[in-house]
């Protein structure tokens, strides 16, 4: 066969294998596959050999180390099969002669050859895709690292939520006669529509947190006095202005008044309001 009867072999049979061909092709393949001396079962072979082979464009370069190792096997391999025959001696016969016998390696047809380079092409693909397919695996193994959402800056809170309409503003005083509280200011901002809040003050003294905790209340037009809403228990480090965000412990509704008490460490459930802090009451507009 010439080359070019080979070539039109091999695109025949990935043809038949892929879409199938009309009755003119038909004919070429079968007198060409004949000549060639395939049977079916060869042609399906080698079509999907060659199907397989057509895909090694996009595999990524092989590693050098991985290519020398394969390389000398190989030319060790061929140099073996290169050989000629293998001599032996016969033993000696009733007339003390001895006969040499050489045999010859069968003849390997060209698609014997094809089919074994399309096979090792295929190795080839096999070995780079199980090895990236490992790499992807390990890779998506590994959980995304998450964000961490930043903690928004209470004071600059506090001024987005008081400038929003809406909002109920009041002012705090001194709760007591105590002259550690007469200077303590500020104000107290709340949103019923988001049940938000933050408390800012300026000069409430700095608790021994081992000793005493500040604790906040809120009391509702519709509850009166008696059984206000805990907001939360905070604690202040050191003189100065300070923004503590309300953690209000039940849903709150038209509040009228805010106040802050002394407790032990931890906040308490029902306050004896033995020693006011600070006092806000909300004006109507």
């Amino acid at each position: 066969m010439t080359v070019e009867e080979k070539e039109m072999l091999l695109d025949l049979l990935v043809e038949k294998v892929t879409t199938g061909f009309d009755e003119s092709d038909a004919a070429e393949y079968d007198r060409l596959s004949a000549a060639a001396g395939l049977d079916d079962a060869e042609s399906f072979e080698l079509a999907a050999a060659a199907i397989a082979a057509a895909g090694l464009g996009e595999i990524e370069p092989m590693p050098a180390t991985l290519r020398s190792s394969l390389e000398s096997r190989a030319d060790e391999w061929f140099s073996s099969a290169a050989a000629e025959g293998i001599a032996f001696s016969a033993p000696d016969d009733d007339e003390k002669m001895q006969q040499v016998f050489t045999l010859e390696q069968p003849k390997m047809s060209w698609t014997s050859w094809l089919g074994w380079v399309f096979a090792a092409a295929a190795c080839v693909v096999l070995a780079v895709n199980i090895y990236q397919t490992r790499q992807q695996a390990l890779t998506a193994g590994v959980p995304p690292t998450r964000e961490t959402p930043a903690t928004p800056d209470p004071a600059r809170a506090h001024d987005e939520l008081a400038a929003q309409p809406g909002v109920i503003v009041a002012e705090w005083s001194a709760g007591s006669k105590d002259p550690e509280l007469a200077s303590v200011a500020g104000d107290v901002v709340w949103s019923d529509e988001k049940q938000t809040g933050y408390m800012k003050f300026r000069n409430l003294p700095a608790n021994d947190k081992s000793k005493t905790t500040y604790q906040l209340w809120i009391f509702e037009e519709n509850q009166g006095d008696k059984t206000p809403i805990d907001g939360g228990v905070f604690d202040v480090d050191a003189n100065g202005e300070v923004v503590i965000p309300i953690e209000a412990k039940l849903k709150t509704r038209k509040p009228f008044l805010f106040a802050v008490t002394v407790e032990k460490p931890g906040g308490v459930v029902v306050s004896k309001r033995e020693k006011i802090a600070a006092l806000a009451k909300v004006t109507k507009a």
